[in-house]
């Protein structure tokens, strides 16, 4: 190996650790199972798994060029299921940052290829999906005319008292989903329900509106 090759090696390493690291500063910040670091291990060793993969063609001059990298696409999901938690409220988080992981892996490859183009390119896409669309999200997801619920309560009553108030609000209950407390009296009883508003309001609202009913302990949007 000459030095020439030895600078493109090293200029696709650290190109792999700046694209990582640029997608793992927004997980990071909030707080999710894989940041910064993780997102620049997975690009950095997908980007050394591409090159890999090149100097076995290259020195024994046979072996499919695009072998290592598709096992790094599949493979890459036990880490992204690792990040997807459900938590005790019936809702699912990690999803983005499972899908990030991914990317990530693919913008290693792209580099450990030189296709720098493509992967700086996409680097910027991500961080703009990341960031940009998901306050776009959150906008669009906050009017929405679907609102699903996760309700805690005490007594069976209160989902009358929820359809009351729904009716009162010419809400539509879509689906009502009771988990059962079972036999003992002190558990409290969870409910899933899915609503059709009327109009697009914020969500906020109405779910404030629904925690001051009596007997209802704990309102989630999910």
């Amino acid at each position: 190996m000459n030095w020439q090759e030895v600078v493109e090696v090293l200029i696709k390493m650290v190109l792999a650790l700046v694209c990582g690291g640029v997608l793992g500063i927004e997980r990071g910040r909030k707080k999710r199972p894989a940041g910064f670091r993780t997102y620049m291990l997975v690009c950095l060793g997908a980007a050394l798994v591409m090159m890999t993969n090149e100097y076995i063609c290259e020195v024994y001059g046979s072996g499919d060029p695009a072998r290592l990298g598709a096992q790094v696409i599949s493979g890459i999901g036990f880490l992204g299921a690792g990040t997807i938690i459900t938590t005790g409220h019936n809702r699912v988080k990690g999803l983005t940052t499972a899908a990030g992981l991914w990317a990530a892996a693919c913008i290693g490859l792209a580099i450990g290829t030189g296709y720098y183009e493509g992967a700086v390119i996409g680097t910027l896409m991500i961080v703009v999906i990341m960031v940009v669309l998901h306050r776009l999200d959150r906008r669009i997801g906050r009017t929405t005319k679907m609102l699903i619920l996760y309700i805690e309560f005490q007594k069976m009553s209160v989902v009358k008292r929820l359809g009351l108030f729904a009716k009162e609000h010419n809400i539509i209950v879509d689906d009502v989903e009771v988990e059962s407390a079972g036999d003992d009296p002190t558990a409290k009883i969870a409910a899933i329900v899915t609503m059709s508003l009327p109009k697009k309001v914020l969500h906020e609202e109405i779910i404030e509106q629904i925690a001051g009913l009596e007997g209802i302990s704990y309102v989630e949007e999910i």
